[in-house]
């Protein structure tokens, strides 16, 4: 009886934390302008999607599955423009692509060695048909690693980002109804070199 208990008051506990650690309407607000700001769209042969500007340079960070490893085109304020793939890695299903030399406004990011899992992490959601794109946020659940989940249906190469509206993570594959995600930290360690064919 007294492990019950203690286990509902421990339950309570965390639910009550999570609670009061969830994002405000302003954190998603400050997260959808900084998406609508520095998220790009990345195409190439294998497919299109979504990228996210990490570099006043240029470079954009997205998903593997959107690239050739020779080329890829980024669409950004309304063109078209050649970019180089600069890294990539199959296993992690990341990539970094540089757009033409330029001044870009690159997202701000956090990165840290302590693991996203149980933090409240915030995405925007595409919009479908008439729907506006929406700002959304979930709990970062455990998975395989180097990767988490997170229970938001975001497309490879989307941003997470904290409440404070850093980008702390990337979507790498679609989940069920949410994405399996990489930290930034990840990426910084383990994207270093260009590998085979994703």
């Amino acid at each position: 009886m007294l492990r019950r208990l203690l286990a509902l008051v421990l339950l309570l506990l965390t639910t009550r934390a999570s609670a009061e650690d969830r994002p405000t309407l302003a954190d998603l607000r400050k997260v959808l302008a900084m998406h609508e700001r520095s998220v790009v769209k990345v195409r190439g042969s294998r497919g299109t999607g979504p990228g996210v500007i990490v570099g006043t340079e240029g470079q954009v960070l997205t998903s593997v599955s959107h690239i050739n490893l020779d080329a890829a085109q980024v669409e950004y304020e309304g063109q078209t423009l050649p970019a180089t793939v600069v890294l990539a890695n199959a296993y992690l299903k990341v990539a970094v692509v540089a757009a033409p030399t330029g001044n870009y406004p690159a997202v701000p990011v956090s990165m840290s060695t302590e693991s996203p899992v149980g933090q409240w992490l915030i995405g925007v959601i595409p919009g479908r048909g008439r729907q506006k794109e929406k700002p959304a946020a979930a709990l970062a659940r455990k998975a395989p690693e180097p990767f988490f989940d997170v229970n938001l249906a975001l497309p490879p190469g989307s941003p997470l980002f904290d409440t404070k509206g850093r980008m702390v993570a990337v979507s790498v594959q679609r989940k069920g109804h949410g994405c399996r995600a990489l930290s930034l930290e990840v990426v910084r360690q383990q994207l270093r070199t260009k590998v085979a064919t994703p």
